[in-house]
């Protein structure tokens, strides 16, 4: 594995733990100042900490999403496409978070959609 590869499995692992402890403060982190959800299952884009906490307290917390790694697919220049299992209030979905960092490791854009 690849620092960078490394690096997106970091903070996809990071993502995934936050939200799925509902802790707006940790995941509100790993997100540049910003950065931006765009996830057109919701029919929204989510720009910067505000927008990002609207996301996370709708779909996360209000679903009681619970977030499970399945799988990671480099796509360089520190974007991964991230394939997760979702379960909640809403049942069960499988979807693909195309996740984008900085040389620090913060978000700078995620990209959601369901299979």
């Amino acid at each position: 594995m690849t620092q960078k590869t490394s690096n997106l499995r970091k903070a996809a692992d990071a993502f995934i733990a936050a939200t799925n402890s509902y802790d707006m403060e940790r995941v509100l982190a790993l997100f540049t100042q910003d950065a931006v959800i765009d996830d057109p299952s919701t029919g929204h884009r989510f720009d910067g900490h505000t927008g990002i906490r609207d996301y996370i307290e709708q779909y996360f917390i209000g679903y009681h999403t619970v977030t499970r790694f399945l799988s990671m697919e480099s796509l360089g220049d520190n974007r991964a496409r991230v394939r997760v299992d979702f379960t909640g209030d809403f049942g069960h979905e499988i979807g693909l978070l195309t996740m984008s960092i900085n040389t620090e490791g913060i978000f700078v854009r995620i990209d959601a959609n369901l299979e």
